[in-house]
């Protein structure tokens, strides 16, 4: 049984903590993944209170707080720990100048120190993949996590970067099953951004609903039907056509929750 439906609430940094409550649960979600940086609605000064504070608001629209993307400071797994926050998001990337091998090697050391306060404060923290110079496709991603406990420190499989890395989705999720946590419901493909007169092509990502980008959300659903998963799925919310995003999510998430028929 997926426990909660979340939303990324990055593209609302201005809303009210009731406004946040409202939204969510009016769009039809019992979650919120909350960015904890600088500029939303917890002050980074307290973020232990702050993040309890809005934890508590959003629990009068029937909503909660199911992970957070923010830093690895202790304080970060504090507030968690005070708000009832399993999941802490993060991204790995790579330094160029010293090459992706040692970049991983580098993070892997950083995140071996990390588990100890995973234990303390009883928070996951979850990696999740992202195009660009560093964990990008599955196997990376599930090369960096081998050795750890998952409950310390496991996978958030993001739909629209596997997508971009070009993954069949059932397999991507078959390779990083043991280790999964979160699953992150959005969609992408590549599309030419000059012409065809210039002398280099230049390619970006652009972000769209979940019917249309480059992979398939039903073959990720049906993998997760067949495997059990009993965990939490994420909606961040993100288009490249952002006037337009309350309308895209409100339609991907009648369109995942299809998905999931047997499931809801």
């Amino acid at each position: 049984m997926i426990h909660h439906w979340s939303l990324f609430t990055k593209p609302w940094k201005t809303a009210t903590a009731e406004e946040l409550g409202a939204l969510a649960a009016r769009l039809g979600f019992t979650g919120i993944e909350f960015p904890l940086r600088a500029g939303y609605q917890v002050d980074l000064a307290d973020p232990e209170r702050g993040l309890v504070s809005l934890g508590k608001t959003l629990a009068q629209y029937g909503v909660r707080i199911t992970s957070v993307a923010g830093d690895t400071s202790e304080r970060t797994f504090a507030a968690c720990q005070a708000a009832g926050v399993r999941i802490l998001r993060i991204m790995i990337n790579a330094d160029p100048a010293i090459g992706y091998r040692k970049s991983m090697e580098a993070k892997k050391r950083e995140l071996e120190a990390l588990a100890p306060l995973c234990e303390k404060y009883s928070v996951t923290i979850g990696v999740q993949q992202h195009y660009g110079f560093g964990i990008f496709n599955t196997m990376e991603m599930r090369e960096l996590l081998e050795g750890f406990n998952p409950q310390h420190i496991g996978a958030i499989w993001d739909a629209a970067h596997s997508a971009l890395s070009g993954e069949i989705p059932a397999q991507a999720l078959d390779i990083i099953w043991d280790k999964l946590v979160l699953v992150n419901l959005k969609m992408a493909y590549y599309h030419r951004a000059n012409g065809p007169e210039a002398e280099q092509a230049v390619f970006e990502p652009y972000f769209t609903t979940g019917r249309n980008g480059a992979a398939s959300w039903k073959d990720a659903a049906d993998f997760l039907i067949a495997h059990g998963y009993d965990g939490d799925i994420c909606m961040p919310a993100e288009y490249t056509d952002e006037a337009n995003v309350e309308a895209y999510i409100a339609q991907d998430l009648a369109y995942a929750r299809s998905l999931f028929p047997a499931r809801m």
